[in-house]
């Protein structure tokens, strides 16, 4: 039996780890669509005959079969109240009160998302259609995330495609679609930093790929824009050139503020150019759905520690309490900003490349941990880092433990509410369990993820996989 050559060891080797790959993604993608269908069935108990006519489902928002998991759904809800029931185009033609009424078509939603929005009521008639054609929308979204994680990280991104949260929130609110834009940004940077097989240079060069990062996260931003944050920590890593500190190698003149500039500049020239047509067509409804979120108040909705910590100390929601929240919410995120860039930084001077990756991570902890807003559904939003990351397995496990936890009481709780019911203590109990483990975890998290090892694996030109190395741009 004749030797096998080099070119043959490599082709073998080549294919068996496109097989390999092939299976991996296979399962995840199957697993995933499983997840999100339990989820689609759970949400569509709130939804069905018989209807009232404004096309609200007379089920909507408690159900027909008491479910554990609670059906209510954001799609659902936002059917009647914002015009989408009478199919006006968002922004365009709408306002707001002053009493923080939203009218004409206007959502409180960035331009993209209140898109989407518009799309998924073409057609519809109640609101268990617009539910059934939202889904249909953001299905493809929650599969190309398992994709993208799947060819990153492998069976890792089980924590995505297999855990509660897809069941719980991919079809509650309109986050697949901004979770896709965040890890696609990640995704396209590894790609560029991967070497050709051809050229032995890596794919894109890191002016490049970051761009088209930019973009994407930008894109991300007109949607829920948490995205946006993560542009200042990628220009970080470009001005850094993707390499740790080296005196010898990386002096003043060595940084790269051009491109830097660039990420920056491709960012808000793409946020401009979705923006501006919005602003053009209806300056009053496009104005008006920021004017709502600045007017919002931390209350039972908003789920967030200023309503159950802070509201007890100043003897409930009153004008001390709002002033307060005003004011510390922002300036306690930035605080959080400028501490995790900085942690960031000692990275980077400590011999290891710029960590953009984590300070993102760490950037959106804090952001979750002290906005006035912290839904239950935000879950999707950090999930991701937690596949990219190596962050500590008690973390995660007690961080979706208090995610379910919240989800299956705090619904229940605003129906108690809305009652006048008596107060179940498991209800209270799970709300509280879920809020305060989750602000903990989140302090945790603003430091453990700045310096959390990257999960993210690509392959070699011989078919293998090896670990990404601190100075490829990831």
């Amino acid at each position: 039996m004749p030797a096998m050559s080099t070119s043959d060891r490599w082709r073998l080797r080549w294919h068996a780890a496109k097989g390999n790959l092939a299976v991996v993604l296979l399962v995840l993608v199957v697993l995933s669509l499983v997840f999100m269908w339990l989820g689609y069935l759970g949400k569509l108990d709130c939804g069905g005959a018989p209807y009232f006519p404004d096309g609200r489902s007379k089920h909507w928002p408690v159900g027909k079969n008491e479910l554990l998991m609670p059906c209510y759904s954001d799609l659902q809800f936002l059917w009647v109240g914002r015009d989408i029931n009478n199919h006006v185009f968002p922004y365009i033609h709408g306002g707001i009160t002053d009493d923080g009424v939203l009218y004409g078509g206007v959502v409180e939603y960035p331009v993209l998302s209140g898109l989407l929005m518009y799309l998924g009521a073409i057609g519809a008639h109640t609101d268990t259609q617009f539910f059934m054609h939202s889904a249909l929308i953001l299905l493809p979204f929650g599969i190309l995330v398992t994709v993208l994680l799947g060819l990153l990280v492998r069976w890792w991104a089980l924590l995505w495609a297999a855990t509660p949260p897809l069941i719980l929130y991919a079809f509650h609110n309109w986050e697949l679609p901004v979770v896709a834009t965040a890890v696609g940004a990640v995704a396209v940077m590894v790609f560029g930093a991967q070497t050709s097989p051809r050229t032995g240079a890596p794919r894109l060069s890191l002016r490049t790929s970051s761009v088209i990062a930019s973009v994407l996260l930008a894109i991300g931003f007109c949607l829920k824009l948490y995205p946006g944050l993560f542009v200042l920590p990628l220009a970080a890593y470009v001005l850094t050139r993707g390499t740790p500190r080296d005196a010898a190698a990386l002096g003043r003149r060595a940084l790269d503020r051009v491109g830097a500039a660039w990420v920056i500049g491709a960012a808000v020239v793409t946020v401009v150019a979705i923006q501006l047509p919005f602003m053009i067509g209806g300056f009053d409804g496009w104005k008006a759905s920021l004017s709502f979120q600045g007017r919002r108040k931390s209350d039972v909705d908003t789920n967030s520690v200023w309503y159950w910590g802070v509201r007890h100390l100043t003897g409930g929601m009153n004008s001390t309490y709002n002033s307060i929240v005003g004011v510390a919410s922002p300036l306690l995120i930035l605080a959080s900003f400028a501490v995790v860039i900085y942690l960031g930084v000692r990275v980077w001077r400590s011999g290891e490349a710029y960590p953009w990756i984590g300070v993102s991570a760490a950037m959106l902890a804090g952001f979750m941990l002290f906005h006035k807003v912290h839904s239950p559904q935000y879950t999707l939003w950090i999930l991701p880092f937690f596949v990219l990351l190596r962050v500590a397995w008690p973390i995660i496990a007690l961080y979706l433990l208090a995610d379910l936890s919240l989800d299956l009481t705090i619904f229940r709780l605003f129906g108690i509410y809305t009652s006048g019911s008596p107060m179940k203590w498991w209800v209270m109990g799970g709300v509280q369990f879920g809020v305060w483990t989750h602000a903990v975890l989140l302090a945790i998290l603003m430091v453990a993820f700045v310096r959390a090892p990257l999960r993210v694996r690509a392959p070699k030109p011989d078919g293998f996989l090896e670990r990404v190395p601190a100075t490829v741009a990831v």
